[in-house]
């Protein structure tokens, strides 16, 4: 693997656009520094060494040897966050391809993903559930320049009890002995070493699948899977060890057992009822709809890319999305922006921001807020991006338009800005 990433790094380097070293003037015609707030007007915003070194009123002549960005005719603002986005993978393989495809191939595929997300206006993006090795690939290829995309947090492989989503199965038993991803615990001992283990590797945070999921061959239900206690011991071992925990959750009583765990963040949270929210509430939970997800099971529901058992939980989903996010959103507890890409294509993640607005009541603002400074929060990463102030990552975006009353504005995304870094 270390052989050919270090070739593709060679290939790819030259469409890196900028180095962070230097000074980068950028002439916007509007700026919007935080989410919610009323925009500026014509301002001059001033990148050094990849960070926001000043902002100010009108437009500032660059000074000698400065490269010149004019975004005159643009809203300049943060840089969107996408919490949950499987850049190592595309829609609509068979489940089989787990058994024929490299580690290496996953390399191929996360490259081209973050080029493609970055260049749809998203400059940070998690990765809940990856191979160890890939993701740490992949962010250390954005981080150092390497290739062009955005910052990136990885979980590795997801935490799973065995045999649920996330374990491998619908294979035979020696092929599932190969194909193990060692990601599996039994018991709150266990599943502390687990997260140990994963500190250990370099993970940014910890996933784990609390309850069944739509898309893995296990047919066990969509609810709770891990025990209160193994999942309070996941969640107090990697807090004590300053990564976050987001909790992959559909049905009600996994969602509310992970809440009162102490998890950071709910994944999908599709069944949610009352004692599921009023736990996130209660405990401060993040809800992460990832709504995109069900129209990429849609599209592909009776094409014959899903197996019956899994198409009949498809069909349990899609009566019921955004209406959880919605009683979320109206009792108070924190959306924040991820889609689930890579059930659906890589570079469609923008159109699950209308779909905040449509299905779960938003205001544009406040989506915006969801994908920005919500999200950046959640990330532990406040002090660093999701705004726009001298100090920060320069991670910016413009468009044409208005986001804030329009979120429409942000389905085409005309210059990205990633650590300084302009993506072509």
């Amino acid at each position: 693997m270390h052989r050919l990433f270090s070739i593709l790094v060679l290939l790819f380097t030259a469409t890196t656009a900028s180095a962070q070293e230097g000074t980068t003037v950028i002439h916007a015609g509007r700026v919007i520094v935080e989410a919610g707030t009323p925009a500026r007007g014509v301002s001059t915003i001033t990148v050094r060494d990849g960070r926001i070194a000043s902002i100010a009123d009108g437009h500032v002549a660059p000074v000698d040897g400065a490269t010149l960005v004019d975004l005159s005719g643009h809203t300049v603002l943060p840089g969107l966050v996408e919490t949950h986005s499987h850049l190592g993978g595309d829609p609509g393989g068979d489940y089989r391809d787990e058994a024929v495809e490299t580690t290496e191939w996953s390399v191929v595929l996360g490259i081209r993903n973050m080029a493609t997300t970055a260049r749809a206006g998203f400059t940070t993006v998690r990765v809940p559930g990856i191979g160890n090795e890939v993701g740490q690939a992949l962010r250390r290829a954005t981080a150092e320049g390497r290739v062009p995309g955005p910052r990136i947090l990885t979980s590795g492989h997801g935490l799973s009890i065995i045999g649920g989503h996330g374990d491998v199965s619908g294979f035979r038993a020696d092929v599932l002995e190969v194909l193990d991803g060692h990601n599996t615990c039994t018991g709150a001992q266990e599943c502390a070493t687990r997260v140990r283990e994963a500190a250990r590797r370099g993970s940014d945070f910890i996933k784990i699948t609390a309850t069944g999921g739509v898309l893995s061959q296990q047919a066990r239900g969509l609810d709770q899977h891990f025990t209160d206690e193994e999942m309070r011991a996941i969640v107090t071992t990697a807090h004590s060890l300053g990564m976050h925990v987001a909790a992959h959750a559909h049905g009600p009583r996994g969602i509310e057992a992970a809440a009162r765990a102490g998890v950071d963040s709910i994944e999908h949270g599709t069944f949610a009822d009352a004692a599921a929210l009023q736990a996130m509430r209660e405990n401060g939970t993040a809800f992460v709809p990832t709504l995109m997800a069900y129209t990429g099971i849609r599209e592909r529901l009776g094409t014959g890319v899903y197996t019956p058992q899994v198409e009949a939980k498809i069909r349990e989903t899609l009566s019921v999305v955004g209406q959880a996010a919605r009683r979320a959103h109206e009792q108070g507890i924190t959306i924040v922006f991820g889609t689930d890409a890579g059930v659906f294509e890589h570079g469609r993640n923008a159109e699950e921001l209308a779909m905040y607005v449509d299905l779960v009541g938003m205001t544009p603002a406040e989506v915006l807020r969801s994908a920005t400074v919500d999200a950046a929060e959640l990330l532990g990463l406040e002090d660093e991006i999701g705004r726009l102030a001298p100090g920060y990552s320069a991670d910016l975006i413009a468009v044409t338009g208005d986001p804030q009353a329009d979120i429409g504005a942000l389905d085409d995304v005309d210059f990205v800005m990633v650590r300084g870094r302009t993506i072509d």
